[in-house]
């Protein structure tokens, strides 16, 4: 009987030698096991960017919370509740949460040669841009130096902008709004969101400071991804309970867009692994085949080794070894290409490629693809251990 290391070197050196025949079985395996790595290691950081885009997925990841005005007139003579900041840290903690904004709204008028032009106002903290996927066209949109030191500057909607001044390029003009001057530093892209390009959005307590009975009463949160969003939502009015009153609380979300996203992704989800599995089969099947192929081939081989001493359970390994060592070099290969596939994801990303998990679904691929040489070469290892010496010798 051979000894291991031996007949691992003639295993490797009979795939070598028959790589014109392997090749399609090859690369099917390595094909199949760098999309398994690619889809398993990156599938979390695709969902995280997916849901960045707030546009394509029409604000489906964004939970809105609000106080409604009461509907008794008792309610209605009550203090109106609003948003308090230890509310809103509290939610920033909910696990699945990935941002938080708070937002009011006033009405805003402006004079413009000669003529009164009505502009909704919103008041947004520095992490509305973000939390709305919301993007400048020009100039750029204020931060948290704004909204805390309350500096008079307004980014507006397209659509606003050219309502006031006839024009859409201006960004470092000024602008009157309710007998306050404002500096436009910015005007932004409404995307899908056409009403987003018919506001003016200053910061939240610039607005606060010159109307001082305006209240932060909407709190829009975003989270990680969709699978977050039914358990933020059931999550957020017991949290919000625990740090102010939260009787007139409402909260929405977008329950069918939801629904139709996870439906399409389950769908894309489905058609790839299905892809993969077909693809891992094949090379199962053309491993089996190719197998199948060589035991004929060398059927006298087979019955001169017997001649010789070569026992069934010899023949039976011998075979079982080259199966396992194409697939095993399959597997490597396919692992070389799924890191590469993770390194050009990450880039496009523009993430860190998470090795971590790398490494366990590249562990994983190579077991799987062991498991399919062993699985597709036992039978032909078993039908060349069986052959007949005296039958197999006189083949031709």
């Amino acid at each position: 009987m051979l000894q291991t290391s031996d007949l691992l070197r003639v295993s490797f050196r009979q795939v070598i030698r028959q790589h014109k025949r392997y090749l399609g079985v090859l690369l099917s395996i390595a094909l199949g096991t760098a999309g398994f790595i690619v889809i398993l290691t990156m599938g979390e950081e695709v969902k995280s960017n997916l849901n960045k885009d707030l546009d394509l997925l029409g604000g489906a990841t964004i939970i809105k919370a609000f106080f409604e005005q009461g509907s008794t007139s008792e309610s209605q003579m009550a203090r109106p509740e609003w948003f308090h900041d230890v509310t809103v840290d509290a939610v920033d903690q909910i696990p699945g949460v990935n941002g938080t904004t708070l937002l009011t709204l006033a009405a805003g008028q402006t004079t413009q040669d000669d003529r009164e032009v009505n502009i909704p106002m919103f008041g947004v903290d520095e992490n509305f841009w973000t939390v709305m996927g919301i993007k400048a066209t020009q100039g750029e949109l204020f931060g948290a130096e704004a909204q805390e030191k309350r500096h008079r500057v307004v980014v507006l909607g397209e659509l606003a902008a050219e309502k006031i001044f006839g024009r859409t390029d201006v960004v470092g003009e000024r602008v009157m709004i309710n007998s306050a001057l404002y500096h436009i530093v910015g005007t932004l892209d409404p995307g899908n969101q056409i009403d987003r390009a018919k506001w003016a959005y200053v910061p939240l307590n610039t607005l606060r400071a010159r109307m001082f009975n305006l209240l932060p009463r909407r709190l829009y949160i975003r989270c990680n991804t969709w699978d977050d969003v039914p358990l933020v939502a059931a999550a957020l009015p017991q949290v919000i309970k625990q740090h102010q009153n939260a009787n007139t609380l409402t909260v929405e979300v977008a329950w069918e867009p939801l629904k139709h996203i996870k439906r399409i992704v389950w769908w894309v989800e489905m058609f790839v692994y299905f892809s993969i599995v077909a693809t891992l089969g094949l090379g199962g099947f053309g491993i089996w085949n190719g197998m199948m192929t060589a035991v004929k081939s060398r059927t006298r081989e087979i019955g001169l080794k017997k001649a010789m001493g070569a026992e069934d359970w010899d023949i039976m390994i011998q075979f079982l070894s080259e199966s396992t060592c194409l697939s095993l070099t399959a597997g490597i290969l396919g692992v070389g290409l799924g890191y590469a596939g993770v390194l050009a994801a990450a880039h496009i990303l523009h993430s860190s490629p998470p090795l971590d998990q790398f490494y366990v679904y590249g562990a994983a691929s190579i077991a799987f693809a062991l498991f399919i040489g062993i699985g597709a070469g036992f039978y032909p290892s078993l039908s060349a251990a069986r052959m007949d010496v005296v039958a197999a010798i006189r083949y031709e």
